[in-house]
C-alpha cells in the first residue's frame, strides 16, 4: 500500500469508492432509504475536486487501485474517510487517519457514522454529541467526535512543589 496526495484525476474513482463503500459497509447500520440519500450516485465532480484541493487530501493505493481516501481541513475537521469494502480491517483507515491527524495541530473533529464510531473511539476520539442529519426528508444518525488537546490546561492534578 502506498499513500499519496490527492490528484484531480482521482475524483471519479473516489466518488465510485464512496458510493460502493456506503452501500455495502454502511448497509449494516443504515436503511436502504438512508443509504440512497447519503450516497446518491450523483456527484458534482467539480465541487468534490475543489473540496479535495482545498483540504489536505490523500489516497491509499494498492496495485494501482485506490483502496481508500480521506481529507481534513485546516481547522482540524476530518471530513471524509472511506475505505474500499474489500480492504476493511487491514489497516488502511488507520494509515490514512495517522497522516491526516499529523497534518493539523490542536483539536480534530469529525462527524462519524454509526459504522465508523467504534473506529474513532479506538483512536481516542470522544463523543461530543449524537445528531440527526436530514437529507431530502430522511434522517441519518451520526456522531460529532473530537480528539486533541483542550484549550485550557487542567492544573487540578498537577504536582505541587513543597514550600
Amino acid at each position: 500500500m502506498v499513500i499519496r496526495d490527492y490528484q484531480p484525476h482521482d475524483c471519479k474513482e473516489l466518488a465510485q469508492l464512496f458510493y460502493h463503500t456506503v452501500h455495502t459497509i454502511n448497509a449494516r447500520d443504515y436503511t436502504k432509504e438512508q443509504l440512497d440519500v447519503w450516497a446518491t450516485g450523483k456527484v458534482d465532480f467539480e465541487k468534490w475536486n475543489q473540496s479535495f484541493l482545498a483540504h489536505y487530501s490523500i489516497v491509499a493505493i494498492d496495485q494501482q487501485i485506490i483502496i481508500g481516501f480521506g481529507d481534513i481541513d485546516s481547522t482540524g475537521y476530518l471530513d471524509r474517510l472511506y475505505i474500499h469494502a474489500d480492504f476493511q480491517g487491514k489497516g488502511v483507515a488507520t494509515a490514512i487517519c495517522n497522516k491526516l491527524e499529523q497534518a493539523v495541530q490542536g483539536k480534530i473533529i469529525t462527524h462519524a457514522s454509526v459504522t465508523a464510531k467504534p473506529f474513532f473511539e479506538k483512536r481516542g476520539y470522544k463523543l461530543v454529541k449524537e445528531q440527526q442529519v436530514e437529507r431530502k426528508g430522511i434522517f441519518l444518525t451520526n456522531f460529532i467526535m473530537e480528539k486533541g488537546q483542550d484549550k485550557y490546561l487542567n492544573l487540578s492534578n498537577a504536582p505541587r512543589h513543597a514550600q
